[in-house]
């Protein structure tokens, strides 16, 4: 009881820093709090002999121990301390609801699950680089370990599927992908979508289908390639979802309007989120979302939406489209995060931008005089004189996360600059040496 009342007073004081949207979060804070969660980590795992991660004694201290976890996390990130293992914690949870989701749908290419390693990988590399140092916590790593091992348990299972498909059957895989590929386009449009739109893709998976011998893809030698009850399965299990996209043309069954309406909601909103998250988004905005989709798993029995009568009504695969676009979207905004703390981002997005317009400058060729390069001399000036003794700080004058990224970025502009500022005086020089011959 004593650790489950410091867990929901933790949790409390991090909803009321995330919901502070009038000044940036400080790591002080927030190093603090991560400092409290520790010794609670360490406490229950005394009570529970080191098993506090098992699936049996789980209770009401595990699921606000989660929120506590995934919105420390989040915090981690926001103060740009993304290579520490409190900051992968957000990140192994939504790729393992990711990586659930492919599960389910069973459509999936290596193409798309090479960066899901690549990124578990990564992670798995910063949890051994900080595994060792003195103020790790091992109940928090074994933690953070046991999710990873999640994850990369389903990806093998992933990656299992696909190496049971022979060759013969890859390039029939790789067109039912893309035909689920344009039906999650279409489920996702925001103007909705028609029976032809659905009917052309039906049309696609009879082609397919009709290739079939006595029920078998067969190779070209006639032999029965490995694979068959993958492919088969991936092939009908398209076709159920064409037919309850075709009944929810017209109308989504009403009693399944609210979650539909509410995941569209939550897409168009993450959508908008992943134009501007470079510049908007502070990383426990996704907090929200995620406790919201978890809510809307929680109503699915045995992966099925129901209605009050226990009967599965029309609508059940729009409802999973939105729900994995919802799961990808977030995941994609996660990797993203730079190792730049809240306060330091208006600071990197600006030489970002002014990189990219450089490196487009310095794409098409030297501009016609060195007055054209004039705006980029004055940003680059106006932030190097935002540094004191070569430091970027804070407005309570402490030193923020991510000064080596922002200052290389800043020297890399300068470069480019100096490099274009020479090509420009050359082309004067030559031009000039012309007109004395």
């Amino acid at each position: 009881q004593p650790v489950l009342e410091s867990l929901i007073g933790i949790r409390h004081r991090l909803s009321a820093l995330k919901k502070d949207r009038d000044s940036y979060a400080k790591p002080e804070v927030v190093l603090g709090l991560w400092s409290d969660t520790e010794k609670q980590i360490e406490k229950l795992c005394e009570m529970r002999s080191e098993n506090i991660w098992n699936s049996d004694s789980r209770n009401r201290v595990n699921d606000v121990l989660d929120d506590v976890m995934s919105l420390l996390s989040l915090f981690f990130m926001t103060i740009g301390k993304t290579r520490e293992i409190p900051a992968v914690y957000a990140q192994l949870v939504t790729v393992k609801q990711y990586l659930d989701q492919l599960v389910e749908m069973g459509v999936y290419t290596e193409a798309l699950l090479i960066p899901t390693e690549g990124r578990l990988n990564d992670i798995e590399s910063i949890i051994d680089m900080n595994a060792d140092k003195p103020e790790s916590t091992p109940a928090v790593t074994s933690l953070v370990r046991r999710k990873l091992a999640k994850c990369k348990e389903t990806l093998a299972k992933l990656f299992a599927n696909l190496h049971e498909v022979s060759p013969d059957l890859k390039p029939i895989q790789s067109q039912l992908v893309e035909l689920r590929r344009q039906l999650s386009l279409l489920a996702g449009r925001a103007c909705g979508f028609s029976d032809v739109d659905i009917q052309e893709i039906q049309k696609k998976l009879r082609t397919i289908d009709n290739t079939r011998v006595d029920g078998k893809f067969l190779a070209e030698n006639g032999s029965i390639p490995a694979g068959q009850a993958l492919v088969v399965g991936l092939l009908e299990q398209l076709f159920e979802e064409t037919h309850d996209l075709m009944a929810s043309t017209d109308s989504v069954s009403e009693s399944l309007v609210p979650i539909a309406e509410r995941l569209k909601e939550i897409k168009s909103r993450l959508e908008r989120l992943s134009l501007t998250h470079r510049w908007t988004l502070r990383e426990t905005d996704l907090h929200t979302f995620q406790l919201q989709l978890q809510e809307i798993e929680k109503l699915r029995v045995g992966g099925k939406f129901l209605d009050a009568e226990g009967q599965v009504p029309d609508g059940q695969a729009l409802l999973n489209f939105l729900l994995r676009a919802c799961y990808r979207l977030m995941s994609k905004m996660l990797s993203e995060s730079v190792p730049v703390a809240e306060a330091l981002m208006p600071v990197y997005n600006q030489l970002s931008t002014v990189r990219r317009c450089l490196l487009e400058v310095n794409k098409w060729g030297a501009p016609d005089s060195v007055r054209e390069l004039y705006p980029y001399q004055m940003k680059l000036a106006s932030i190097d004189n935002m540094r004191v003794n070569g430091t970027f700080y804070d407005e309570d004058g402490m030193i923020p996360e991510g000064q080596g990224l922002c200052v290389a970025i800043l020297n890399e502009c300068y470069d480019i600059l100096y490099d274009l500022v020479s090509k420009v005086e050359d082309v004067a020089s030559d031009g000039s040496d012309e007109d004395g011959e």
